[in-house]
């Protein structure tokens, strides 16, 4: 390639070989979306809304990278199979010794990255509004994870040899493993046999005290001699299973709570079916969130209780309160909001599934009846870290026949739930979409005009720093929403790790900032953080000491679970969490 015209000529080809791939990444989320490309359905790819106009490139910008790209491929190739590994290296997917013992599987690695790092660059130099260059690069994102040469046997050096040194052995339990993971459904990501939920997992001594068609409740047994008179309850998101608050005693933030003192109950969800088919965002805010305060209520006899929600379930929670103070009733003292939306303007990644023709889809769909099945949900989630939570267990489970250790959190993970599409399809449209929560008077919920800024409680809101699911900023917005006494704390790692960081284990950092303590909180997260103050451990001891300012006096603990009108119906963790999607 040493004349001109050759470089030119390399260069079409570049951009007609990348451009090619671009367009079939693109065109995976056109149509139906993502889910229809060629061997994605079948590990349940999300579906994106259909693509939005012709979208242009950049010619500054494609000059760019056609230069850089020319550059690195040259310098690839002229280097040989010698110089592959420098650039391969880094990857955790061909960090493994046999790649580096195979040039020309080191050299595909390397060629595979860059093309990467290409198609990256073309899909950030499109022309357009943010929320459709957001959707292409995630198509790329998607597209790219499933190329790499590390999740076909043909091409990884990795599995390849262990079914040499196996003499074969990993490729048959491998082909075991795919019969298995199709079997159930999902991938796995742990190895299920070892979990069994009220055994290892969610196994803090209670008893379920209340029951409907919705949830039941659980009363847990107090570890204290002597307990605050206003007893705590916990509601978890219904988009997954209670027990993530109660993995092992020592990552458990129920059986923490309970040996601070408090009085806990928690709400856990029913797991719904074709009976539920109908059920909605009103029903559930009426006979779960608020029948459980009352019931919490009448058991304990306590006129006012403390709350906390974590993810939807302090979207419910809020809700629910809101819906009260319409009524003119304040049953609850204070309230924990943990990784939660009340105002949706900024949504993160999510937002990018959702547009009025796919909200109008969902309505049309199940917004009268049916189910949202539980792993199409958890399927999503996942695809938002492909590399981690899918195809790192293709290959491991398939390509190499490896069992994934154990891990009570990803035990969790797998464990879907199903939604009613009604609930469903409401709460894409007046959350996600339309943000309606957070305009005072618009939405009727429960036969309640409902605002927030009536809510007024004092509040102790957290968010992840790392949050894919609820970005931090957005956690942080409830700040301006409520108006009540307010402390926002933020936390290290993400959405699941962030919020399950026990004290003992003195992992991460949290961020408190004095002035906000005061009640001076900044219009928005980035400025509250430059004032802010990291310390070093979980943010739980902050919320511990938080928590009993409004807990009131203490009092002896009760002996037995319930009450008179209230009489215990099943040991916890119960039936309804055992409940498989």
């Amino acid at each position: 390639m040493n004349s001109e015209a050759n470089w030119a000529q390399a260069a079409q080809q570049m951009q007609e070989t990348l451009g090619e791939g671009l367009k079939q990444a693109m065109s995976a989320m056109a149509g139906v979306g993502l889910g229809t490309a060629p061997g994605f359905a079948q590990l349940g790819m999300p579906e994106l809304p259909k693509a939005g106009p012709p979208l242009q490139l950049d010619p500054a910008k494609l000059l760019e990278i056609q230069q850089s790209y020319l550059q690195e491929a040259s310098a690839l190739w002229n280097g040989g199979l010698q110089a592959a590994g420098a650039q391969a290296a880094a990857d955790r997917r061909f960090s493994a010794e046999a790649w580096h013992k195979n040039p020309v599987a080191e050299f595909a690695a390397s060629a595979y990255l860059l093309n990467a790092r290409t198609l990256m660059g073309l899909a950030d130099a499109l022309q357009g509004d943010a929320k459709t260059r957001a959707r292409v690069r995630f198509a790329v994102e998607q597209w790219m994870a499933a190329a790499a040469p590390s999740n076909f046997l043909a091409l990884n050096a990795d599995a390849q040899k262990k079914a040499i040194d196996t003499q074969g052995e990993s490729i048959a339990q491998g082909l075991t493993n795919l019969l298995h993971d199709m079997k159930q459904g999902h991938v796995s990501m742990t190895d299920e046999s070892i979990f069994e939920i009220g055994k290892n997992v969610a196994t803090t001594e209670g008893a379920v005290v209340f029951e409907n068609e919705f949830f039941q409740l659980i009363e847990y047994k107090p570890l204290t001699a002597k307990v605050y008179e206003k007893p705590f309850l916990l509601v978890p998101p219904c988009i997954n299973k209670y027990y993530i608050l109660d993995l092992q005693p020592d990552n458990s933030l129920i059986r923490y709570a309970v040996a601070q003192g408090h009085r806990t109950f928690v709400i856990s969800w029913r797991n719904p079916d074709e009976s539920m088919a109908e059920k909605t965002w009103d029903d559930y805010i009426e006979h779960a969130v608020i029948q459980a305060i009352t019931v919490t209520q009448d058991i304990t006899g306590a006129k006012s209780i403390n709350a906390l929600g974590f993810c939807v379930g302090g979207t419910m929670l809020a809700t629910g309160l809101a819906v009260l103070a319409a009524r003119g009733e304040k049953p609850v003292t204070s309230a924990t909001f943990l990784t939660s939306l009340l105002e949706f303007s900024d949504t993160g990644i999510l937002d990018i599934f959702i547009d009025e023709q796919s909200v109008q889809f969902r309505e049309m769909q199940m917004g009268q009846g049916g189910l949202l099945k539980g792993q199409d949900l958890a399927s999503t989630f996942s695809f938002l870290r492909p590399n981690d939570l899918v195809w790192n267990y293709v290959v491991g489970n398939y390509l190499k026949g490896e069992t994934p250790p154990p891990f009570d959190l990803l035990y969790w993970n797998s464990d879907s739930t199903n939604l009613p599409g009604p609930y469903y399809a409401w709460y894409l449209r007046n959350t996600y979409f339309e943000n309606n929560l957070a305009k005072p008077g618009k939405l009727t919920v429960c036969g309640e005009k409902i605002d927030l800024g009536k809510v007024d409680l004092p509040v102790y809101i957290y968010g992840s720093r790392e949050d894919h699911i609820v970005p931090v900023a957005g956690a942080y917005a409830s700040t301006q929403l409520l108006p009540g006494k307010k402390r926002f704390v933020m936390g290290a790692s993400g959405h699941i790790a962030g919020v399950i960081n026990p004290p003992a284990k003195m992992k991460r950092s949290y961020w408190t900032n004095d002035k906000s303590a005061q009640g001076k909180f900044a219009a928005s997260q980035a400025d509250w953080l430059k004032g802010a103050q990291e310390h070093p451990g979980s943010w739980w001891t902050d919320w511990s000491d938080w928590l009993k300012g409004q807990a009131g006096k203490q009092i002896a603990a009760p002996k037995t679970y319930g009450s008179r009108s209230y009489k215990t119906i099943e040991a916890a963790p119960g039936r309804y969490v055992k409940a498989r999607a």
